[in-house]
Protein backbone atom coordinates (compact mmCIF):
# COMPACT_ATOMS: atom_id res chain seq x y z
CA UNK A 1 0.00 0.00 0.00
CA UNK A 2 1.12 3.43 -0.88
CA UNK A 3 1.61 6.19 1.75
CA UNK A 4 0.82 9.21 0.25
CA UNK A 5 0.75 10.92 3.73
CA UNK A 6 4.42 11.59 3.28
CA UNK A 7 4.10 13.15 -0.06
CA UNK A 8 1.84 15.87 0.92
CA UNK A 9 4.25 17.11 3.38
CA UNK A 10 5.64 18.49 0.43
CA UNK A 11 2.45 20.09 -1.82
CA UNK A 12 1.08 23.49 -1.14
CA UNK A 13 -1.83 21.79 -0.13
CA UNK A 14 -1.96 22.11 4.20
CA UNK A 15 -1.19 18.27 4.76
CA UNK A 16 -4.21 18.34 7.21
CA UNK A 17 -6.59 18.21 3.94
CA UNK A 18 -8.26 14.95 3.14
CA UNK A 19 -8.84 13.81 -0.62
CA UNK A 20 -12.50 13.68 -1.00
CA UNK A 21 -12.39 10.08 -2.32
CA UNK A 22 -15.45 8.46 -4.55
CA UNK A 23 -18.54 8.15 -3.02
CA UNK A 24 -19.55 4.76 -1.56
CA UNK A 25 -15.96 3.99 -0.74
CA UNK A 26 -16.41 1.09 2.23
CA UNK A 27 -13.12 2.21 3.64
CA UNK A 28 -11.61 5.27 2.32
CA UNK A 29 -8.59 4.34 4.37
CA UNK A 30 -7.58 1.14 3.00
CA UNK A 31 -8.87 2.61 -0.96
CA UNK A 32 -5.47 3.05 -2.51
CA UNK A 33 -4.31 -0.32 -1.31
CA UNK A 34 -7.85 -1.97 -3.50
CA UNK A 35 -7.62 1.12 -6.68
CA UNK A 36 -5.85 -0.36 -9.45
CA UNK A 37 -6.30 2.88 -10.97
CA UNK A 38 -7.91 1.32 -14.48
CA UNK A 39 -9.92 4.82 -14.97
CA UNK A 40 -13.15 2.92 -15.38
CA UNK A 41 -14.75 5.49 -13.04
CA UNK A 42 -13.74 8.35 -14.63
CA UNK A 43 -14.85 7.27 -18.21
CA UNK A 44 -18.26 6.62 -16.85
CA UNK A 45 -18.34 9.68 -14.84
CA UNK A 46 -20.97 12.27 -16.83
CA UNK A 47 -19.83 15.02 -14.76
CA UNK A 48 -16.27 14.15 -15.40
CA UNK A 49 -15.20 15.18 -11.81
CA UNK A 50 -13.34 12.10 -11.43
CA UNK A 51 -10.12 13.23 -11.49
CA UNK A 52 -6.12 11.64 -10.61
CA UNK A 53 -4.57 12.86 -7.77
CA UNK A 54 -1.82 11.38 -5.55
CA UNK A 55 -0.23 8.39 -7.71
CA UNK A 56 -2.84 8.45 -10.19
CA UNK A 57 -5.64 7.17 -7.84
CA UNK A 58 -8.76 9.04 -8.42
CA UNK A 59 -10.49 11.11 -6.04
CA UNK A 60 -13.71 13.81 -6.97
CA UNK A 61 -13.14 17.52 -7.92
CA UNK A 62 -15.58 19.87 -7.72
CA UNK A 63 -14.30 22.57 -9.66
CA UNK A 64 -16.46 22.24 -12.80
CA UNK A 65 -20.17 20.63 -11.25
CA UNK A 66 -20.95 18.69 -9.01
CA UNK A 67 -22.17 14.88 -7.90
CA UNK A 68 -25.29 13.37 -9.35
CA UNK A 69 -25.01 10.50 -7.13
CA UNK A 70 -25.37 8.36 -10.07
CA UNK A 71 -23.48 5.39 -9.04
CA UNK A 72 -22.34 4.50 -12.38
CA UNK A 73 -18.13 5.33 -10.66
CA UNK A 74 -18.94 2.24 -7.92
CA UNK A 75 -21.58 0.00 -10.46
CA UNK A 76 -17.68 -0.08 -13.02
CA UNK A 77 -15.22 -0.67 -11.17
CA UNK A 78 -13.90 -4.36 -10.78
CA UNK A 79 -12.29 -4.17 -7.56
CA UNK A 80 -14.55 -4.75 -4.13
CA UNK A 81 -14.31 -1.14 -2.94
CA UNK A 82 -17.85 -0.04 -2.91
CA UNK A 83 -20.72 -0.22 -0.56
CA UNK A 84 -24.14 -0.89 -2.00
CA UNK A 85 -26.26 1.88 -3.93
CA UNK A 86 -28.78 1.78 -0.96
CA UNK A 87 -26.12 2.98 1.44
CA UNK A 88 -24.85 6.46 2.24
CA UNK A 89 -22.76 7.60 -0.72
CA UNK A 90 -20.32 9.45 2.07
CA UNK A 91 -19.19 11.60 5.09
CA UNK A 92 -18.74 14.68 3.01
CA UNK A 93 -20.01 18.13 3.94
CA UNK A 94 -19.21 21.53 3.35
CA UNK A 95 -17.24 24.44 4.87
CA UNK A 96 -17.22 28.38 3.86
CA UNK A 97 -14.22 29.99 4.49
CA UNK A 98 -13.30 33.73 5.54
CA UNK A 99 -12.84 34.19 1.86
CA UNK A 100 -16.91 34.33 1.30
CA UNK A 101 -18.00 37.47 -0.19
CA UNK A 102 -20.93 37.55 2.25
CA UNK A 103 -18.49 37.45 4.74
CA UNK A 104 -16.44 40.41 3.38
CA UNK A 105 -19.59 42.04 3.78
CA UNK A 106 -20.63 41.70 -0.07
CA UNK A 107 -23.51 40.33 -1.09
CA UNK A 108 -23.53 37.03 -2.91
CA UNK A 109 -26.25 34.19 -2.43
CA UNK A 110 -24.89 31.65 -5.41
CA UNK A 111 -24.26 29.10 -3.09
CA UNK A 112 -27.48 28.79 -1.46
CA UNK A 113 -29.02 29.68 -5.18
CA UNK A 114 -28.22 26.25 -6.48
CA UNK A 115 -28.18 24.24 -3.04
CA UNK A 116 -31.06 22.02 -3.71
CA UNK A 117 -31.44 20.21 0.03
CA UNK A 118 -31.59 23.96 1.02
CA UNK A 119 -27.95 23.40 3.04
CA UNK A 120 -26.90 26.95 2.93
CA UNK A 121 -29.40 29.73 3.92
CA UNK A 122 -28.70 33.39 4.09
CA UNK A 123 -29.57 34.89 7.72
CA UNK A 124 -30.14 38.54 7.88
CA UNK A 125 -27.59 40.74 9.77
CA UNK A 126 -28.08 44.35 10.91
CA UNK A 127 -25.46 46.68 9.25
CA UNK A 128 -24.16 43.43 7.09
CA UNK A 129 -25.59 41.77 4.48
CA UNK A 130 -26.97 38.50 4.72
CA UNK A 131 -24.88 35.88 6.33
CA UNK A 132 -24.31 32.07 5.32
CA UNK A 133 -25.97 29.56 7.50
CA UNK A 134 -24.82 25.92 7.09
CA UNK A 135 -27.38 23.16 7.92
CA UNK A 136 -24.84 20.51 7.53
CA UNK A 137 -27.14 17.50 8.71
CA UNK A 138 -29.01 18.36 5.26
CA UNK A 139 -25.78 18.46 3.33
CA UNK A 140 -25.47 15.72 0.82
CA UNK A 141 -21.72 16.81 0.24
CA UNK A 142 -22.54 16.77 -3.75
CA UNK A 143 -20.95 19.81 -4.56
CA UNK A 144 -22.75 21.91 -6.26
CA UNK A 145 -22.20 24.92 -4.73
CA UNK A 146 -18.05 24.68 -5.20
CA UNK A 147 -17.39 26.11 -8.80
CA UNK A 148 -20.04 28.70 -8.59
CA UNK A 149 -18.45 30.16 -5.41
CA UNK A 150 -16.67 33.35 -7.14
CA UNK A 151 -13.91 33.53 -4.16
CA UNK A 152 -13.03 29.66 -4.03
CA UNK A 153 -14.09 29.93 -0.54
CA UNK A 154 -16.39 26.78 -0.58
CA UNK A 155 -14.58 23.12 0.01
CA UNK A 156 -15.86 19.73 0.52
CA UNK A 157 -14.28 17.45 3.50
CA UNK A 158 -14.99 14.19 4.96
CA UNK A 159 -17.13 15.08 8.05
CA UNK A 160 -16.97 13.08 11.21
Amino acid sequence: MVDLSKRRLFSRKSATLSTLRLPWVAQPETFTGLCTRCGQCQTVCEQKIIVNGDGGYPHVDFQHDECTFCYQCAAICPEPIFLPQSEQPWQAKIAISDHCLAKQNVECRSCGEVCEPIAIQFQLQLGKVAQPILHLDDCTGCGACVSLCPTSAISVNHHQ
